[in-house]
C-alpha cells in the first residue's frame, strides 16, 4: 500500500479526458475567425481573442497584421491599449467571391446563434 497524494488507499489519480480534436478542415479560416472576433468585441485582447479561435496569441498577432495590411482593420491606441476598428465595406480576397463585401459575413454571423 502507498500513499498517494489523493491519500492512501484512494487508487490512481483519474485521467483527464482529452480534448476534442479539431476538425481537419473548416470553412471559415482563422483569419475569418479573428476578424469575427474583432467584430463581436473590439476591445479584446489579444489573448482573449486568441483563446476563442483557438490559435496563438503570437499566431493571432500575424493574423491581425494581415487583416490590417490587407486593410480591413487598422490599429486604434487607447492609451496602453490596443484595439481594432473593422474597415466597413471590403471585399473578399479570392476571385470567386471578390464581388461580395465581408459586411454580409459580419452582419450573419453579429446576431445570436440560431437554436437547434
Amino acid at each position: 500500500m502507498t500513499d498517494s497524494p489523493q491519500g492512501p488507499d484512494q487508487g490512481p489519480e483519474p485521467l483527464l479526458a482529452p480534448a476534442p480534436a479539431r476538425p481537419p478542415w473548416t470553412f471559415l479560416t482563422n483569419h475569418g475567425h479573428v476578424l469575427l472576433s474583432v467584430a463581436a468585441d473590439p476591445q479584446a485582447r489579444i489573448t482573449d481573442i486568441a483563446a476563442r479561435v483557438g490559435i496563438t496569441p503570437r499566431s493571432t498577432l500575424q493574423i491581425l497584421k494581415d487583416l490590417e495590411d490587407a486593410g480591413y482593420l487598422h490599429r486604434v491606441r487607447a492609451g496602453r491599449r490596443t484595439r481594432y476598428a473593422l474597415e466597413p465595406h471590403q471585399h473578399f480576397r479570392h476571385p470567386a467571391t471578390a464581388s461580395w463585401e465581408i459586411d454580409g459575413l459580419i452582419g450573419l454571423f453579429a446576431g445570436p446563434a440560431p437554436s437547434a
